[in-house]
């Protein structure tokens, strides 16, 4: 009874913390759009250069007084409230640790303390953004992408809740196969969200809406997109062939070409334009790999070459200079698949609504075992390359 008592009340400690992270979140969202806190809130931005450098001392300093030292004041009365509520001792803990914050706060504000939290120590960026916690990649895009998004301190909670963990506005996204099914539906999907589409194809008679910057390209042909794909922020591999049962020498050639080994090239070309250290930042990669990783399609061709390009792409993660998510999609009405049963917006819109909540492994599809089987074969398959592999 005694271990059951230390881990209950380890876990409303723990509670306690998470809950003062989300007052400060709140408390940072209302300084985005609350006028009385609204001005103090702007301070905190103009203390930065791009690089997280600070612009004068003096600017750091009132940065501090007049945002930080408020945010970890809310932060403790809004902890002392729950704990005189609940009339739990244990939730003390997280005022103990908004005191921290508030300490801190206030030596800065002084000029007592010059050094500054992790998420905002300058220099160039040298990981890719975190998915569960805030790293300093992470908060890089809610000063210099987009000051209405990436709002979290610690936890990225509160932004995979209210979709702000990764903003598209004004984000340029290339899609291959943008003249099928889905590619049209993300097209207009991703519009919607304020994005700047381009629309690579293989088809000489697609018709696009206007504002569209329409490529041209055919399989075999990855590099010519090379110099096009320096300037795209998202990348997002969509182009695939479905043969259905055919298992002739042609059809398997076809089916690795354009499933695998094209998909792979262009992959790898635009991982190539993460350059700048803004880029890590800045710059994704997904790729529609299919639920034919773990389940079956009723094509044999499809299913091998969707697989194979499933465990690349795992591979590749492993090292990855930028955020790269898969798309698991179940069967949608298309032309490679007449019969499909889900509608081609529909899957665009779940898509993109897991993206914004920043989740790696869209699972968008009618069957429940694949949101069973695929992030279990996902985590034992990563664990066995990061084992068995390296990199030199």
């Amino acid at each position: 009874m005694t271990v059951y008592w230390l881990l209950a009340l380890s876990g409303l400690g723990f509670l306690s913390v998470v809950f003062a992270e989300l007052v400060r979140d709140g408390y940072h969202i209302a300084g985005h759009y609350w006028p009385p806190i609204q001005r103090y809130h702007m301070l905190h931005h103009k203390a930065y250069r791009r690089d997280l450098s600070m612009v004068s001392v003096e600017a750091y300093c009132k940065a501090q007084l007049y945002n930080d030292v408020p945010e970890a004041i809310a932060m403790i009365v809004a902890g002392a409230a729950l704990a005189l509520v609940t009339q739990l001792s244990v939730l003390w803990i997280g005022c103990v640790y908004s005191l921290g914050f508030l300490m801190t706060a206030v030596g800065r504000s002084q000029g007592w303390l010059l050094a500054t939290d992790l998420t905002h120590k300058p220099g160039a960026l040298d990981t890719i953004p975190s998915q569960w916690t805030v790293n300093r990649t992470y908060h890089w895009r809610h000063h210099f992408d987009q000051g209405t998004a990436y709002y979290c301190g610690h936890f990225t909670l509160m932004d995979q809740v209210l979709g702000t963990a990764l903003s598209l506005k004004g984000k340029v996204i290339g899609i291959t196969g943008a003249s099928g099914s889905l590619g049209r539906a993300l097209t207009a999907e991703l519009q919607r969200r304020g994005a700047k589409v381009v629309a690579f194809t293989s088809s000489t008679e697609a018709w696009f809406e206007e504002g569209i910057d329409v490529i041209q390209w055919h399989t075999g042909a990855e590099e010519a997109l090379a110099e096009r794909l320096q300037t795209v922020d998202i990348l997002i591999l969509n182009h695939g062939l479905n043969v259905h049962g055919d298992r002739t020498f042609d059809a398997i050639q076809r089916s690795f070409e354009c499933n695998t080994i094209s998909v792979w090239k262009l992959a790898e070309l635009f991982l190539s334009t993460v350059q700048a250290s803004e880029h890590k930042a800045l710059k994704e990669l997904w790729i529609n790999t299919s639920e034919a990783e773990v389940n079956p399609a009723f094509s044999p061709l499809y299913e091998l070459s969707k697989r194979t390009l499933g465990n690349l792409i795992t591979l590749r993660r492993l090292d990855a200079p930028c955020t790269i998510r898969k798309l698991v999609l179940g069967p949608f009405k298309s032309n490679l698949n007449p019969i499909g049963v889900m509608s081609p917006e529909f899957v665009a819109r779940g898509i993109v609504f897991l993206a914004q909540r920043d989740i790696r492994n869209i699972i968008v599809t009618i069957n429940p075992l694949t949101y069973v089987a695929f992030p279990i074969k996902e985590l034992f398959q990563t664990l066995y390359f990061r084992l068995c592999s390296r990199t030199k």
